[in-house]
């Protein structure tokens, strides 16, 4: 297989690195600071397509493939993870989630307004193996949702939510239903700022929903198809994750060499000790393999699966299953990589690795989140082995 870029790709990747050099870059350790998303930036990614990167051209989105999208998160998370983590929710699990599940009248509705960023999306599957917060119950032509939702990012600007609620006695995620609700319903209440350790411009909120209620057209998919609705959503994100993983790891392995080479000890640049320098060494060995293997996940998975024809993979041999089991193993890889990386980054700094008048310490704090967002590495490891099991 040939990971070797086509002219067109070359140029949305040098498009989005200038875009995220000049636009997102400058004003990180500010949102940082702040814990604010800019919306302003928002929009700007919207004029340039990228907040409609995965929706279908049919309703006014450019209709790309995951590859694309990795190519994408990865540039701007190089700039900045917040700002990538943003886009992610949106693109890759509200809108995505609406695209792929939702009724022609709902993709009509809202994949347009999402994908020209007039609405940002939030997704709020924060009740995975836990009990459900949040019921709802129809009454005639509506239901009734109450309940709680715990660490949604983007709730604070977001127009559009994707919320899963339970719909009969089975209070775990397995009987639960997915619809979308709009900001300002009545009984639609933001609660409090989560207070996390990175990822500080993505703020992270709770809900809380008051006897709230929506029609029952605002249901995505049947009731009971929450689960499926959510664990299908999120496996199609996953190589998301990973390209925001290398983005990240990359931008602190530049900022480290950038020190490394002018920080000078005994009359010399520490770059050129050998403790340094194989510090460096090894995190570009691990970048590069993160990439590798986050862009054949990506790939395969716009190919359709199976692709490359006939490669011997874990799992039984379905085309699904061996999709999958790359974006696992590269989600897995990236975020290990992502974490040592930072790690080292500060270390190579020594104490100025630990203050604030370098980047590194927040790409060290903004690295934790990308290993364990989308599922801690445990869970990774026990779905990768299930893979590895099937017959």
């Amino acid at each position: 297989m040939d990971y070797s870029l086509s002219e067109e790709l070359e140029m949305i990747r040098s498009m989005v690195r200038d875009f995220a050099a000049g636009e997102v870059a400058p004003k990180s350790v500010l949102r940082d600071e702040e814990e604010r998303f800019d919306r302003s930036l928002f929009k700007s990614m919207g004029e340039l397509g990228l907040a409609g990167i995965l929706v279908p051209e049919a309703y006014g989105g450019l209709g790309l493939d995951a590859f694309t999208h990795s190519l994408v998160l990865e540039e701007l998370a190089r700039a900045c993870a917040s700002t990538g983590y943003t886009l992610f929710v949106h693109s890759a699990l509200a809108s995505a989630a609406i695209s792929m599940f939702g009724t022609e009248e709902q993709k009509q509705l809202y994949l347009g307004p999402m994908g020209s960023a007039v609405k940002l999306g939030a997704f709020t599957w924060s009740d995975i193996n836990l009990e459900l917060h949040t019921s709802a119950v129809r009454d005639g032509d509506e239901y009734v949702l109450r309940g709680t939702k715990a660490f949604v990012t983007n709730a604070a600007e977001a127009d559009i939510f994707v919320v899963f609620a339970a719909t009969g006695d089975d209070l775990s995620v397995h009987g639960c239903s997915a619809f979308i609700l709009e900001k300002g319903t009545p009984g639609f209440v933001l609660g409090k700022k989560e207070k996390k350790l990175g990822t500080l411009g993505a703020p992270s909120l709770s809900l809380e929903l008051v006897d709230c209620r929506i029609p029952v057209a605002n249901r995505l998919g049947e009731e009971g198809d929450g689960y499926q609705i959510a664990s299908r959503t999120l496996e199609s994100a996953r190589s998301g994750i990973a390209a925001l993983a290398v983005g990240l790891a990359q931008a602190a392995m530049e900022a480290a060499i950038a020190y490394a080479k002018t920080r000078m000890q005994f009359g010399k640049p520490i770059a050129q000790q050998q403790a340094v320098a194989f510090k460096l060494a090894n995190m570009a060995v691990h970048i590069e393999a993160a990439r590798l293997l986050t862009y054949q996940a990506a790939w395969r998975e716009s190919q359709g699966g199976g692709a490359d024809g006939g490669e011997k993979d874990i799992g039984n041999g379905n085309d699904n299953d061996n999709v999958n089991s790359k974006k696992l193993i590269s989600n897995l890889f990236a975020g290990e990589t992502v974490m040592a990386v930072t790690i080292e980054a500060v270390q190579t700094l020594g104490g100025y690795g630990y203050t604030k008048a370098f980047p590194v310490e927040r790409y060290m704090r903004d690295a934790k989140m990308l290993q364990m967002v989308e599922a801690t590495m445990e869970e990774q490891q026990r779905a990768i082995v299930r893979l590895m099991s099937k017959k």
